[in-house]
């Protein structure tokens, strides 16, 4: 074979993952997978500086997703994915932050992270792939799992009221809000080229299938048929009320993008305050006041 015809022959995205990593580790039927496809095809379309690109997640299975992305990644503790990202950002604010990560990492242990990232409006985009269940460690309850669905902490039924994940993000000062499934790949990957050029704190939430756990102990068939539940009950809703999202066990599924606002940044705020309290003797944030 022909040097041109194998190149042709690579995967469009071959060239954003780490292929001596490969086969990956995430379970047939696992949705986790279509988005790192959908981020990779935002970062080619976006013509992002790999250079000034940066992933961090935390435990769990999408939490191996920083393992497999060709670019400067972290891999980070148990619900840290977020602080740590903040940190890289305060350290070098040219360089775009993702976090991408599940809902037990962002929304469980890490749930404060979060909440205090969007009040601060850290611009930073936050990627949450979340499958309703701590998925790694063998199907428990999470703070996404909907009401009445079967896990392994609750083998009669979770009886636990779960987070509306937009509307807490929302609520906490969030920026750009948007919900989709794996399903809506071209969906996914246009609400992240938008995350990526948005200033300020952006969250992208992406349900998709857990089918070695919460599908089997559910009952719900394997990942064609939840991608068919996804397309059966999907209703895209551009800017709906995010006290509306609440997503019940086998329900409709409120999808599309739902804030998109423009607000000053952490560093602008702070820039700001600290100008107009300190005068000309403040140096602003990561720079060198012009002479």
């Amino acid at each position: 074979m022909k040097k041109e015809e194998q190149n042709d022959a690579r995967n469009p995205i071959e060239g954003l993952l780490r292929m001596d990593r490969m086969p990956h580790i995430w379970c047939p039927g696992c949705g986790i997978g279509t988005v790192v496809t959908s981020f990779a095809e935002a970062v080619k379309k976006n013509n992002e500086d790999l250079n000034k690109l940066t992933v961090v997640s935390g435990i769990g299975c999408t939490g191996r997703v920083a393992g497999y992305v060709k670019l400067d990644s972290f891999h980070t503790t148990h619900g840290r994915a977020i602080p740590f990202a903040t940190g890289l950002k305060l350290a070098n604010p040219d360089i775009k932050v993702v976090v991408f990560s599940g809902d037990g990492d962002l929304a469980g242990i890490g749930g404060n992270h979060l909440i205090h990232a969007a009040r601060r409006n850290m611009d930073i985009l936050v990627i949450c792939v979340n499958n309703f269940n701590y998925a790694m460690t063998g199907g428990q309850v999470a703070a996404t799992t909907p009401k009445g669905a079967n896990a392994s902490t609750a083998p009669y039924g979770n009886f636990e009221n779960a987070f509306s994940l937009p509307y807490l993000v929302d609520a906490a000062g969030a920026t750009y809000v948007a919900r989709w499934t794996c399903l809506h790949l071209r969906r996914v990957t246009k609400s992240i080229q938008e995350a990526l050029n948005h200033r300020g704190f952006s969250f992208i939430e992406v349900i998709t299938p857990c089918v070695t756990l919460y599908a089997r102990r559910n009952r719900l068939g394997d990942g064609l048929n939840l991608l068919k539940y996804y397309y059966d009950n999907s209703e895209i809703q551009h800017g709906a009320d995010t006290k509306t999202l609440d997503i019940d066990y086998q329900g409709k599924l409120i999808v599309g993008k739902f804030i998109d606002k423009e607000k000053p940044t952490f560093l602008d705020a702070m820039d700001t305050h600290l100008n107009e309290v300190i005068g000309d003797d403040y140096q602003l944030y990561g720079r060198l006041n012009d002479d």
